[in-house]
């Protein structure tokens, strides 16, 4: 596999708020969303890894989509980036027979 390029602090604060916005309107999903947090925090799969005590081949597997993470896995990936585990309805509506919350324009 390649090694990744070292990115400029202005790519890495543009992917950071890419990936904070999409977490905000529910819109960060596995896998991309692991590669996505890797990427923006400049990290190679092999340094995500040793920051997480996940293994490498754990990594490359969540990001292919080939991976099914345990919640502690998953909880360590998004601790790196300040995120926490949690339901997110999938379009802004509650549970049947409360109000619908404000929409997405």
């Amino acid at each position: 596999m390649p090694k990744m390029r070292q990115l400029a602090r202005e790519e890495i604060r543009v992917l950071r708020q890419r990936v904070r916005e999409r977490a905000a309107t529910a819109e960060l999903r596995l896998p991309e969303a692991v590669l996505d947090i890797r990427k923006s925090l400049g990290l190679t799969q092999e340094k995500f890894a040793e920051l997480t005590g996940i293994t490498k081949r754990q990594i490359a597997e969540i990001e292919t989509g080939k991976g099914n993470p345990t919640m502690d896995t998953l909880h360590k990936i998004g601790k790196l980036f300040g995120f926490s585990l949690g339901f997110v309805p999938k379009d802004g509506s509650g549970p049947p027979g409360l109000p619908p919350q404000e929409q997405k324009p």
